[in-house]
Parts: structure tokens; sequence; C-alpha cells
């Protein structure tokens, strides 16, 4: 029976690559990775996936225990590398929520972030959490699971090999995060530092003028509304980010 020619052992083989590549891109990716959803409801997710996208992978032709271990690391060396390139859009929003709660005085009043497990200043909460149901409006959870679908066309399993150029893209996307995290939070930096300076002015000509009590409310009143003005303009950033961000995935796994 033709059933039979799925219990081979190549065909065992691919679907263990093939389940191995979807658990760790799930594990990676953006809004896939939130620690808050259960294991189960991942695994599952990769088990009914590995079923879906099973019958159009061609079995890799290995040949030993080595090759096949070879091939699960190209697997993991890929997951790891296809999410931490995307999830960089998201760090650059949270670094930006960094300064902007450091000029606002902020940078002590941390929340327990449940998609990463850490601690994070509340701005960067705030703008992390924006940018993640941006994405669900533009259907970037949608675009991931395309991606991966093609992936499989594009990349046969057990293929990947980490290049020079992927390691180069990589540094300048590090760079240009912290290039974009500071361009996102210049204009609250800027008007708080000049708030900063109007106030020293102030105190300067009127010495019973408080600070403590009259200007830091000021300054904190000035950043939220730069803020909500400059909101959208953040997240049309992240979109075209994240959008550059597959379009370079796909042009380096080729």
């Amino acid at each position: 029976m033709d059933i039979l020619n799925y219990f081979h052992e190549e065909q065992a083989i691919s679907f263990l690559l093939l389940f191995i590549r979807i658990s760790f891109l799930l594990a990676f990716l953006p809004l896939f990775n939130n620690m808050s959803v259960p294991m189960v409801y991942k695994a599952t997710f990769a088990l009914y996936l590995s079923i879906i996208f099973y019958f159009e992978v061609e079995p890799p032709h290995l040949n030993s225990w080595l090759s096949i271990g070879m091939a699960i690391l190209s697997e993991m060396v890929f997951s790891m590398f296809v999410g931490l390139t995307l999830s960089i859009t998201l760090y650059l929003l949270m670094l930006a929520g960094e300064h902007i709660s450091l000029i606002m005085g902020f940078s002590m009043a941390t929340v327990f972030d449940y998609q990463s497990g850490i601690s994070m200043p509340m701005i960067s909460q705030f703008l992390n959490m924006l940018a993640l149901l941006t994405l669900l409006s533009f259907d970037g959870h949608h675009l991931m699971l395309v991606f991966i679908h093609n992936s499989l066309n594009s990349l046969p399993l057990g293929g990947f090999v980490l290049s020079d150029n992927q390691v180069q893209y990589l540094i300048k996307a590090f760079k240009n995060m912290f290039v974009m995290g500071l361009s996102i939070s210049f204009p609250i930096v800027a008007l708080s530092l000049l708030s900063d300076i109007m106030f020293g002015m102030l105190m300067k000509t009127m010495p019973q003028f408080n600070l403590l009590v009259i200007g830091y409310p000021i300054k904190i009143g000035i950043g939220f509304v730069v803020l909500i003005a400059v909101l959208g303009g953040m997240m049309l950033v992240f979109k075209r980010e994240y959008f550059l961000a597959f379009q370079h995935l796909e042009t380096l796994i080729k």
C-alpha cells in the first residue's frame, strides 16, 4: 500500500527535522514565543503544522547518525537566526522605551514582561504590547506562517549553513537597532532636555522655584504629550522595519 511508504526511515527522519524546524521557529519568532502561552499548545500547533507541511517536503538523504545530528543542529541555528532577525524590530521599540523612561524618571518603575520573562520599564512594556497589536493588525503572524511554508521550498531540511553575509547582516541589524531606538525616542528626549534647560534658567532667576514639586510633574506631562503625538509614527517605523527584515530574510536564506 502507498501509505506504508510514509513509514520508511527517510520519511521518519524528514518528519523529525520538519517538526524540529517548526517547533524552534515557534519558540523564537515574535508573538509565538510568548511565555504566557502554555507549552502544550505550542507543541500541538507545531505538530499540526508539521503534519500539514509534511507532504510538501523532500526527504533528505542522511546516511549516519552524525549527519542527522548535524541536520538537527542546522535547523536549530536557522530558527534562532530567523527569530533574532525579526525580534530585533521589537527590541528597537523596547530600547526606545528605556530611553524615554529614563528621561521621564520612570526607569525604576519596572513591570514583569510575560513575553520575554524579564522586567522592563513601563514605557517599554507599553510600546512592546502596542507593537504586538500592530503586528496582528497587519497580519504579521500570517506572514510568519507563510514564511515557514516558503522556507521549506527555498531551504531543504538540514541544509542551512550560517554564512558571512548572514553574520554581517545581524551585526548591521544590531547597529541599526541602537540607531533607530535613539531616533524614535529623540523627540521626547530632546524636549525633556530642553525643559531641563528652561527650568535651570528659571531657578537662576527665581531661586524660590521648587524644581522637585513643580518641575518634574511638568516634565512628565510634556513627555506623555509628545509620546501620544509620535506614537503613530513609532508604529509606522516598526511596521517598515518588520517588512524590511522579512525581505532580507527571503534574500539571505536562498
